[in-house]
């Protein structure tokens, strides 16, 4: 069956048992992008109960926020902030936004440049490709110290329904030379999938199967890299329940744990 029809049948149920919703300063809610052009950098928006609210400006993919995609829409979860308005949108931070897979060619909208709406734009990194990949990064390896050699937490945050993305170059990197430097015999590896809970109340559900997938793609990748003389104890757990829509994207995670 097509996920977005079980996803919407998902969030028809959940919204009626769900009479909570999410704090009067978040805003959880699945619209279409609006890109608006400016001299400097694009910035994207959305719009939601005839507000307008500021997502992001366009970005290299490795940055901690993604811009979304036009022809799809987007999951936004953020808190309202007392900065002063973006491209005529009302500032959410900290933010996170989730592309939706599915096409929406309703999803289209562009807007021109004004002079208003002009950003000042510092480049998050020098000019140039990125160099990240799609698993591993090439980050600066820090001397690790004694503290640093015994058993070490690390976690992946994820989008909506996803998978690894540029952006966990680095923490994967860091997983995979930690292990090698401190001799670990063991990787514990756990993925969550979990829900949101959106500002009209009603919930949206991950994939049933999206907790293990994440776990054992970390696994596999690990592996990939050449680390195989060690034992992995790859878990999953379903965390759906937890959804409050209050840092509900932190809950889609994989924590994982490198023993000596």
């Amino acid at each position: 069956m097509n996920r977005s029809i079980v996803t919407l049948a998902m969030m028809g149920l959940a919204g009626v048992a769900n009479a909570a919703a999410p704090p009067a300063n978040h805003r959880n809610f699945v619209a279409c992008p609006i890109v608006r052009d400016t001299s400097s950098v694009p910035c994207w928006l959305a719009e939601y109960e005839g507000e307008t609210y500021f997502l992001t400006i366009q970005t290299d993919v490795s940055a901690p926020v993604n811009p979304p995609w036009l022809g799809h829409k987007v999951l936004v979860e953020g808190t309202v902030s007392d900065e002063p308005r973006i491209c005529g949108g009302i500032v959410l931070k900290p933010v996170a936004l989730s592309v939706m897979q599915e096409l929406d060619g309703s999803c289209n909208t562009m807007l021109p440049a004004e002079e208003r709406y002009n950003l000042t734009f510092e480049p998050p990194r020098p000019p140039g490709p990125s160099k990240g990949r799609l698993a591993f990064g090439d980050p600066v390896t820090k001397p690790q110290s004694a503290a640093d050699v015994a058993s070490k937490s690390f976690e992946l945050r994820y989008e909506f329904d996803s998978l690894v993305m540029f952006r966990h170059a680095q923490p994967l990197q860091q997983i995979l030379e930690h292990a090698r430097q401190s001799g670990a015999s063991r990787v514990q590896i756990t993925g969550y999938r979990a829900a949101t809970l959106l500002s009209n109340g009603q919930l949206m559900r991950e994939d049933e199967q999206m907790g293990r997938r994440r776990a054992e793609q970390v696994a596999d990748l690990l592996r990939g890299a050449g680390l195989t003389d060690l034992k992995y104890d790859v878990k999953w757990q379903d965390e759906t329940k937890r959804a409050r829509g209050v840092d509900d994207a932190a809950l889609r995670r994989v924590q994982v744990v490198v023993d000596r």
